[in-house]
């Protein structure tokens, strides 16, 4: 047994006065408290109580060691309650990583409701395209798609499917005709990105199942956001999050292809190292996530 348990035992027997009483209340045997407690004297080399059949009293030694384990106890538990004090209380820096395209168009717009919520709490947000490395960066939690999640060790909950659209401009479409079925892609420029492959795989619907078709074109970029600018700019096909170009969709600015035939298998995640222990931090802006984004994510609730 540590001195620790051996303090709370003793402090409990002299507390009570009977060894049978502090073995009911700390769900222990009496012979193990008073097993403990003859330990104890004997590691001591003092008499703490004075026993008999009907009594137990403390001696002069055990006054004394009673008085300073009631101290020592004291400040344990003020200690613990300070810890968790600070876990009760949503503050300090919560650092968040996202895909740049949904922290801009879904996310930003967010963050006031959610930091009057919390005004002890200072977030720093990453715009970022790559998979990071959450606990080697020290980052808390990320919002990334579901192909962009590598790290099986990492606690996942899904704020929405990423239902994407294979689109184009009518300025694009009246000079290159549209495609009627997924190899006449091979036909078109299809706007990739160049540092995800998974995105340049596009998958379609078809009588033998799903099929993924690698795409290709003359422009690529390393920013989902710069393929939307791309593709309202007219420069050939993409494929897109509704979360991004469903207002797009909906005034006639961009025109969708091949619906029948895509395939949606994407989730957008939130993400975050550990379910043991979560701080209260990222607790609740996981819960406000999904308070905002399900169970039909905003753009698609029109």
């Amino acid at each position: 047994m540590d001195k620790y348990t051996e303090m709370v035992v003793f402090s409990k027997a002299a507390e009570l006065g009977s060894f049978s009483a502090a073995a009911r209340e700390l769900d222990l045997t009496p012979s193990a408290v008073s097993k403990l407690i003859t330990r104890l004297e004997d590691r001591l080399s003092a008499r703490l109580f004075q026993r008999t059949t009907r009594k137990l009293n403390l001696t002069a030694e055990g006054w004394a060691f009673k008085d300073r384990c009631t101290s020592i106890l004291t400040d344990i538990r003020q200690a613990e309650d300070a810890v968790m004090a600070l876990h009760d209380k949503v503050n300090g820096t919560l650092r968040i990583t996202a895909i740049s395209a949904f922290a801009r168009i879904q996310m930003i717009k967010l963050m006031p409701e959610f930091m009057a919520r919390y005004p002890d709490l200072r977030v720093e947000l990453e715009l970022s395209e790559r998979e990071v490395d959450l606990v080697g960066e020290g980052v808390d939690v990320a919002i990334l798609m579901s192909e962009g999640l590598s790290d099986e060790s990492l606690v996942s909950r899904r704020l929405a499917v990423n239902r994407r659209i294979i689109c184009a401009s009518p300025e694009y479409l009246k000079t290159n005709g549209s495609p009627m079925k997924p190899d006449d892609l091979l036909q078109h420029n299809c706007l990739t990105h160049s540092s995800l492959q998974p995105f340049n795989d596009w998958e379609f619907n078809d009588d033998n199942g799903v099929r993924v078709m690698r795409v290709k074109g003359n422009f690529h970029t390393n920013s989902a956001s710069a393929l939307y600018e791309a593709v309202k700019a007219g420069l050939g096909v993409a494929r897109l999050a509704t979360f991004v170009i469903q207002p797009d969709i909906e005034s006639g600015k961009l025109v969708p292809l091949l619906e029948e035939h895509t395939h949606n298998s994407s989730s957008i995640l939130l993400a975050y190292p550990h379910r043991r222990h979560l701080s209260n931090k990222v607790r609740a802006f996981a819960d406000f996530m999904v308070e905002k984004f399900t169970p039909v994510p905003p753009w698609e609730n029109v």
